[in-house]
């Protein structure tokens, strides 16, 4: 079974799934389709905030949107940025978002599985072809950007990385304009959240 073969199946049995309740809508990679827990308050209300204080910076014609299917048959990925910045124009289809038409993808770590958003998609994202990536962690309070797409290991990898604490801004250089991103008051995850005890 070729790759592609065998994305279509699992694509086709996500097209005919219903997420039980405390998950969200899966994401397809390496084979495998990927579950991932329903997103936190403290989760959205980081992406609104982040979403709030792009939005005004943008170009006509550009927007942050939130939770969309993207997907690269050719590479057998099918994932869903909590958020990213492409054209209106571009989400005007009903098919999945091709991961071309994004900027920029923001991801909001998740308490149960830091690594999808660390590991995976920082392999996942340069090799569709997304060249700017911000990872925000309300776990540590940190932030992850990572531009620049080259070669590691013969494999698409981002060349540059900047990792730092929350209230230092995020500027973000893309090829449709620099943005600012201040990360000054975003949410930190409770314990409750993280799934451990309270002090």
């Amino acid at each position: 079974m070729t790759q592609q073969t065998l994305y279509r199946r699992l694509r086709d049995m996500r097209d005919h799934f219903t997420p039980p309740p405390g998950l969200a809508w899966p994401e397809i990679s390496d084979g495998k389709i990927v579950m991932m827990m329903s997103p936190r308050p403290r989760h959205q209300l980081t992406a609104t905030r982040v979403r709030d204080r792009i939005v005004p910076q943008l170009p006509d014609g550009l927007g942050v949107f939130e939770a969309t299917d993207t997907d690269d048959e050719g590479l057998g990925k099918l994932r869903v940025p909590d958020l990213h910045v492409c054209a209106y124009d571009a989400m005007e289809t009903d098919a999945p978002l091709d991961p071309r038409e994004i900027t920029l993808a923001i991801e909001i770590v998740s308490p149960s599985n830091p690594d999808n958003d660390y590991r995976d998609k920082t392999r996942d994202y340069p090799a569709m072809g997304i060249p700017h990536y911000l990872i925000l962690d309300p776990r540590d309070g940190t932030w992850t950007y990572q531009w620049g797409i080259g070669r590691t290991e013969g494999r698409p990898a981002y060349e540059n990385r900047l990792h730092l604490p929350y209230g230092k801004p995020v500027t973000l250089v893309t090829e449709l304009g620099t943005w600012t991103v201040e990360t000054t008051g975003l949410p930190r995850y409770s314990a409750k959240d993280m799934g451990l005890e309270p002090e």
